[in-house]
């Protein structure tokens, strides 16, 4: 059986954008983008997206799941590491003093990093457990909605 690698490639990272943009997100694929973005007032979830498997059992299940509480962000928004390159490398710009990690988690407040839920807090964790991470840093920096 002869499968062509690139399509089937391009078929995950469209599951993967899909699912997530199903789920609310804003896909941000430009450097002005997050720029204008980032820096309104108010808080924005950022969810750095991947093909890897922990992004698809865990980190885009909590993405969903984490919303669905009494205090959430203003926006929630994704970037796709790998694929939108531009958008990626300028939104890991201010993740100060985080490494980049795909799949990971940022809560932006009025243009500053409130919150990081880095993969080593994804990976072989349940997808509730990264749930309640979220939600944790929603109840300090989130108002209710």
């Amino acid at each position: 059986m002869n499968i062509d690698f690139n399509l089937f490639m391009n078929d995950v990272v469209r599951q993967a954008r899909q699912e997530i943009t199903a789920a609310g997100y804003t896909e941000l694929t430009t450097a002005d983008e997050v720029e204008d973005t980032f820096k309104q007032e108010g808080t924005t979830l950022v969810m750095v997206n991947s093909v890897c498997g922990c992004a698809g059992g865990i980190a885009r299940p909590a993405a969903a799941h984490s919303v669905h509480y009494d205090k959430r962000p203003d926006r929630l928004v994704t970037v796709f590491a790998g694929q939108d390159k531009e958008a990626t490398a300028r939104a890991r710009e201010f993740f100060t003093g985080f490494p980049p990690s795909s799949p990971s988690f940022a809560l932006m407040k009025d243009g500053k990093l409130a919150a990081m839920v880095e993969r080593h807090e994804i990976e072989g964790h349940e997808p509730m457990a990264v749930v309640a991470k979220l939600q944790e840093a929603f109840e300090q920096h989130c108002k209710e909605v």
